[in-house]
């Protein structure tokens, strides 16, 4: 069992509610907003022993410091050191700020595998119009169809002050984005025997209509996410493309394309979801394990236990600057170069919901209060036992500004394997202006594969 000692005990007793309907809070808890809480939701004071600090506004302004991926600055606190080191020897020490899936990683790899713990930095932010929208949507957003749909939100976190498991999962969904990016990255798979693969190297371009500068609850067709790419490695699967939609109605939730170059078509793609193995990633990962989770919410149910404090990794803007041979070590990610904090993390249990199947039919998130992002997730097969971790590495985008993550790392524990998914080392991100919608669509894709 998943020790929680350091869980509060209020919320322990008020946030372990069933999963169902969800409703708008009121005004006057909204009002907090304002005040003992950010704009976007989390305690704005820092913790009682000054570990995590109050938040004062996050990093809004450009930086330039170490080697940037485009528009991701480099290195953030290039001459800070860790403050302390969590390893096999004395992870005991700090049993209570560890994941089930980071414990078993130190003790599966005791020579190599560490945590580097910095300084906290609440770096968050946000556009003024997002924290006006967030504020807006506190008071008018609702879940329906089981919590499986939303209606009345646009442009910022959905629900800031939660009541209920599903709720976290909507903010994560919908967490805060630029308008439009485009990048390239590579998915790695890390084999049994410390050696890497690469899977694919891809072009992507994500668009994200609820934060438009011009949307509105009223124009808004109800797609939250919107992407198409193109693999550019290796030869033989070069040329192919997927394009997906993502809608907050469960029973639009998801259309997907697929363009296969041997086929020289483009066919619809509905299994690219849920426990689906991720074809992008050689089968490594499931396809809701992109990005600590992508797609449907349907086939769990999801349950808040809380909220407590953990070492997450966090600011790590060097890491995804570094070189790709330099982020990884044989059997996970190199720990020179990752950068772990203390952080207050919700935590939300997944459980496989009646008359549901999933190949990870229990789940645990751990999602960071000040970004809403998934930080860690824990995996159990169906006897109950540890099978898979995920790591996070979320970094610092001044220009938008906010807090993303991209990188997500699927660790198979019982097999040895490692799933790198979406590197961005020695690649390109760029923060660009959005494109016609018609652009992420199977029509267009089939029209310019014609060329």
């Amino acid at each position: 069992m998943i020790k929680h000692n350091m869980l509060w005990a209020a919320m322990a007793a008020g946030l372990l509610v069933a999963q169902g309907a969800g409703a708008a809070v009121t005004a006057e808890e909204a009002a907090k907003l304002k005040s003992t809480l950010t704009p976007l939701g989390a305690e704005k004071a820092g913790n009682k022993d000054g570990s995590i600090p109050a938040w004062d506004g996050g990093i809004t302004k450009p930086l330039t410091a170490g080697k940037s991926v485009g528009d991701i600055p480099g290195e953030i606190f290039a001459n800070e050191k860790p403050v302390f080191q969590v390893t096999a020897k004395n992870m005991a020490e700090h049993d209570s700020l560890l994941s089930e899936g980071t414990k078993a990683l130190l003790q599966k790899y005791p020579d190599n595998f560490r945590l580097d713990v910095y300084p906290t930095h609440r770096t968050a932010a946000a556009p003024q119009r997002v924290y006006d929208n967030t504020a807006l949507n506190a008071t008018r957003c609702n879940t329906k169809d089981g919590g499986y749909s939303l209606e009345n939100c646009i442009g910022g976190i959905p629900f800031p002050i939660p009541k209920e498991g599903v709720e976290v999962m909507w903010n994560f969904l919908l967490r805060v984005e630029a308008p439009s990016i485009e990048y390239r990255f590579k998915n790695i798979v890390g084999n049994a025997d410390g050696s890497h693969t690469l899977a694919t190297r891809n072009e992507i371009f994500f668009q994200y209509p609820p934060y438009y500068e011009d949307a509105t609850v009223e124009k808004w067709s109800g797609e939250y996410a919107m992407f198409r790419f193109n693999t550019l490695e290796p030869p033989f699967k070069a040329g192919e493309s997927l394009v997906i939609r993502d809608s907050i109605d469960q029973k639009n939730a998801r259309a997907a394309w697929q363009y296969l170059v041997g086929q020289r078509r483009v066919r619809r793609a509905p299994t690219v979801s849920y426990d689906t193995p991720d074809f992008v990633s050689s089968g490594a990962n499931y396809f809701d394990e992109v990005q600590g989770f992508f797609g449907q919410l349907d086939r769990f149910e999801w349950k808040l236990v809380g909220k407590q404090e953990m070492l997450i990794p966090y600011n790590n803007n060097g890491f995804v600057g570094a070189k790709l041979e330099e982020a990884l070590s044989k059997h996970h990610l190199n720990p020179d170069k990752v950068r772990w904090e203390k952080h207050r993390v919700w935590v939300v249990e997944a459980t496989v919901a009646p008359g549901k199947r999933h190949a990870v039919p229990k789940r645990r998130y751990y999602l960071d209060e000040d970004t809403w992002l998934i930080a860690l997730m824990d995996g159990y097969d169906a006897e109950g036992k540890l099978w898979r971790t995920t790591q996070v590495t979320p970094f610092v985008v001044p220009k938008i500004p906010t807090t993303l993550m991209k990188t997500a790392t699927v660790f198979n524990l019982q097999a040895g394997t490692m799933s790198v998914i979406q590197a961005l080392n020695d690649e390109d991100f760029k923060v660009v202006t959005p494109k016609p919608e018609t652009y992420f669509t199977g029509d267009a894709v089939a029209a310019d594969a014609a060329r």
